[in-house]
């Protein structure tokens, strides 16, 4: 994370009395991500002492934040492994904080799998799957906002900087996606709230145990093919050349499919699908490169990395997602 906004254990202490959680003992920045100010926060109520993570939104509103925190209540009361966001006691979600929106969620146990294997992968299909299910009734809106719509406005921020080649790959995925979600395919494909950023550093592991997804902070409504296909795109790499590992995908794609099987609609789109969240992390970590913010810690990502991706995509097919 990048702490854009200083604070104080001192400011927290004042801040954390309209929540149930008594008093803030602790206060620590989280130095990962490059979105919003994230904190490990202690809290002492009744002699015992509760960790939570507080985040300060730099770039969401007031008037956005009520879908991502009320999905993850949504999910949480509905048995998917989530943080939780903790409610003042007038009910309130979301709060200023330093004139900034700011939320306490649960603390999630267990710590990030960076060296995945077929187990971690099937266990993080499985949730995913229950995830897209128990999303189906959740009553708000809002769209994937690094979609399409996003690609359109950010390309050509980006554009000066790139070489001729990189130019070129980027023109050309943005033609080629454009066809693919004006497409009759695409509008019949099963859709939801998605997490759309379900990167190895967004779940948590006891072991080979999952304890939860977290980070929900790019969530929005899109295809869940897209979501599967992010989350490929990172847990079944290799992470030098961007090659799919064949046991990691397999294992994920059939541990999603026992729960929600996928449609022939589905896997006509999947090749389509994993070059478009190729897409879409290679844009932004060039847009982040590029138009970079300034922040107290700064942690950018390389985008050659998802260029691999997109490239490999392109040229070879993926794994069925079938069975």
């Amino acid at each position: 994370m990048a702490v854009f906004t200083s604070v104080s254990l001192d400011d927290v202490q004042a801040w954390i009395a309209q929540f149930p959680l008594g008093d803030a003992v602790a206060l620590k920045g989280i130095a990962s991500g490059i979105e919003n100010s994230n904190f490990f926060l202690t809290t002492e109520l009744d002699g015992r002492r509760t960790e939570y993570v507080l985040t300060i939104f730099e770039n969401l509103g007031f008037e956005q934040l009520p879908f991502y925190l009320q999905l993850m209540r949504h999910l949480a009361t509905r048995g998917v492994l989530v943080p939780e966001p903790v409610p003042t006691h007038a009910g309130e979600l979301c709060v200023p904080l330093h004139g900034k929106p700011a939320a306490i969620v649960s603390k999630l146990q267990g710590s990030s799998q960076m060296a995945p294997g077929p187990v971690h992968c099937a266990a993080v299909g499985a949730m995913l799957a229950k995830m897209h299910l128990a999303g189906q009734d959740f009553p708000l809106h809002q769209p994937n906002l690094r979609g399409i719509a996003w690609w359109h406005e950010a390309a050509p921020a980006v554009l000066p900087h790139l070489s001729e080649p990189e130019t070129r790959l980027l023109r050309s995925e943005i033609h080629y996606q454009e066809a693919f979600h004006g497409s009759d395919l695409h509008k019949r494909l099963p859709h939801g709230p998605v997490h759309a950023d379900l990167f190895r550093n967004n779940v948590m592991f006891d072991g080979e145990r999952l304890t939860g997804f977290f980070d929900f902070y790019f969530a929005g409504c899109d295809t869940w093919l897209f979501d599967v296909a992010v989350t490929v795109n990172d847990w079944c790499v290799d992470l030098d050349t961007g090659v799919l590992d064949e046991a990691r995908v397999r294992a994920m794609l059939d541990a999603y499919h026992a729960v929600r099987p996928f449609t022939a609609d589905e896997q006509a789109g999947w090749q389509c699908s994993l070059r478009a969240a190729a897409l879409r992390f290679w844009l932004s970590r060039l847009y982040d490169l590029y138009r970079p913010r300034e922040a107290e810690i700064l942690t950018p990502h390389d985008p050659t990395h998802f260029e691999r991706i997109l490239r490999e995509r392109v040229a070879h097919p993926a794994p069925r997602l079938l069975p």
